[in-house]
Parts: structure tokens; sequence; C-alpha cells
């Protein structure tokens, strides 16, 4: 999230002669943007999905059958602000064909949706087919792009899978989402261990060094595949590049964390609220579009960027002593999927 805030800044604020600026900040950062929210996405539902089976087999008051309903109706509810999203960017830019657009939340909305039944199945059988997936959006996308704005079947079928682009489109994003599934579910063994030193043991053999020897292996072949298109976004060597990256900084905080190298509550504070408020910052902080659009020089951005988000950290910390999970649209989802699946469930018994 804090990526996505400042590659926003920088590409409306910017003046357009210093848009290398943007080119160069993508080059280095873009790995973990939208694929690193989708990837932590997957990571989190799955640590939430099996929690709620643990409590399922717990507490009598809870059925897997209103864990399903409360899923598909989070789901849902993220589709229709998905659109109702994509609908006000369409309207501001007059082009009605970005009601169908693959920013990020149509694409995470998607995948929460997708993932449901490939919970059941094994990891490896997630990483084969998120990785059978890009190849396939690799060559659908060769043999549709060409159709780019036509009005025939390729067109249109074009517009579904890939409008647009330079964004998310689901067939290349879903996979991250679905690898964080399965660290996810990895990571929901081991921090299951009730014995602390058995847990540590756990950590370091399965998940710390195959991961880290996994991440530098993709990285190293994004890079040496096809060089240098893992520069270029959504290439299948960025594709790779991309996960390898998001895998090696997951681990890494892990580290950090797990052995005390910094206090975590105390040093991440301002990252918790961006992640808290995630999905209300990734609407709200279009706003700022506006106010410096395409005015700023490379020393005047920097500064502008810097207190914007010190501003917004302010501002995001005062919402959560004021209002808490009220103003924080993921947990307003959240309640609401759950107490109308507990609704749902309760007129089926009647």
């Amino acid at each position: 999230m804090s990526w996505m805030f400042l590659a926003h800044l920088i590409e409306w604020w910017i003046k357009p002669e210093y848009l290398w600026l943007k080119t160069i900040s993508f080059f280095i950062f873009d790995p973990i943007g939208a694929s690193g929210f989708l990837f932590i996405s997957g990571v989190s539902i799955t640590l939430s999905y099996r929690n709620r089976l643990y409590k399922v087999e717990e507490y009598k008051n809870m059925s897997y059958s209103r864990i399903k309903i409360s899923y598909f109706l989070r789901a849902f509810f993220l589709l229709v602000i998905a659109i109702i999203y994509n609908t006000a960017i369409a309207l501001t830019k007059n082009q009605l064909s970005w009601i169908w657009t693959w920013f990020v939340l149509l694409t995470a909305a998607f995948s929460l949706l997708l993932t449901w039944p490939l919970f059941k199945v094994s990891k490896l059988t997630r990483i084969l087919i998120g990785v059978i997936i890009w190849f396939i959006s690799q060559y659908l996308y060769l043999l549709l792009s060409p159709y780019q704005d036509q009005l025939n079947l390729q067109g249109i079928l074009y517009h579904i899978f890939y409008n647009n682009y330079s964004l998310d489109p689901l067939l290349n994003f879903f996979s991250f989402f679905l690898f964080g599934t399965v660290v996810g579910d990895i990571m929901n063994d081991i921090y299951n261990t009730k014995n602390p030193e058995l847990k540590r043991k756990q950590l370091k053999k399965k998940m710390l060094i195959p991961i880290s020897l996994i991440s530098l292996g993709l990285i190293s072949f994004g890079v040496l595949f096809n060089f240098p298109s893992f520069l270029s976004r959504s290439s299948l060597s960025w594709l790779f590049y991309a996960i390898g990256i998001n895998l090696l900084l997951l681990t890494i905080f892990i580290i950090l964390e797990e052995y005390n190298i910094f206090k975590s509550k105390k040093s991440y504070r301002v990252f918790f609220y961006f992640s808290y408020y995630s999905f209300t910052v990734y609407l709200g902080h279009n706003f700022l579009y506006f106010i410096f659009y395409k005015k700023l020089d490379l020393v005047t951005i920097w500064i502008a960027v810097v207190l914007t988000f010190i501003v917004f950290s302010l501002v995001l910390r005062q919402m959560y002593k004021i209002w808490g999970w009220k103003a924080s649209l993921k947990a307003v989802l959240g309640k609401m999927s759950s107490k109308l699946a507990y609704k749902i469930e309760e007129n089926k018994k009647r």
C-alpha cells in the first residue's frame, strides 16, 4: 500500500519532462505493488480461513456452511465496490469501456471467488496451477492483443481478459494470490505448533531456508530468462522475478520479527495503519490526484510526497483512535459478511 501511494503521487504530480523518474521507480519497486498486495492477501485469507475451520471443530455455534457463505459474500461485496470504483474512473475519463478494467480491487475480488475450491487441493497442485496459468496467459495475450479495441470475438475476449494490460489483469495476477495461499498454509502449520522451540526449528527448516533458496532461484531465473524483459511488467520473466522478490521480502521480515531484531509493534505502527485501512486508503487517496497535477519538479515532488505520507499517517492514526474498525472497509466487509452469513444460515434452519 505504501508503494502504491508513492507511485501514484509521482505519476500524478511530476511534470511531464521528469516522467523518467516514474519509469525508474516502477522498474525498482513495482514487483511489490499489486503483485505483493495480492500475494499477502492470499497469505492473509488462508490464515483466516484455516483459523475459522479450527473454530468449527471447537464451537458448536460455528459451521462450515457459514464460513463458506461469509467467504463468498465478502468476495461479492468487494466485487460490487470494484465495479463502482471502475465506473467512477470510467465516468471521470469519459470512457465507459473502463467500467471493466483490471484495477487491483477487481482482480482481488475474482481471486477470492476462484480460490475457494482450490483450498481443498494440495499446495503443490496450487503451485502448478499458478505456473500453468502464467504460461497460458502469455500465449493468450499474444493471440488476442492484435485485436485490441476491435468489435469482434477476439477483441471482446481481449477486453475481458486484459483490459488494461498495464494494470493487474486476472490471468497474470491471480497466481500471486494463489501462491500466497500456499505460503499461508505453510505458516499455519508452523505457527500452530505450541512448543516455541519446536516452532522455531520448523520455521527454519520448512519455511525460512527453503523459501529463501526458492526466492533466489526465481529472481535469478526471472532476470536471466529473456533478459532484460524482467523489467517489463507482466512479461513471463517479470512474473517469476516478482514472486521471487515477494517471497524474499516476506522471509526477511519474518526473520527480523521472529529473531527480535527490531521491536515489531513499535517499529512498523505506521504501516499497520496503511494495512488495516488498506482498501480505505486505496479508494481515498485518489482524491489527491488533483492537488499538484503535473506541477512538481525533482525536488518538490519528494517534499510533497513525504509530507503527504506523514499527514495521511496522522489522519489514519486518528481514524483508528476515533472510529477503529468502522473506518476500515476491509473490517466492515468482514463483519457484514459474517453477520449476513449467520442470518442466512438461521433462516435455512427455520
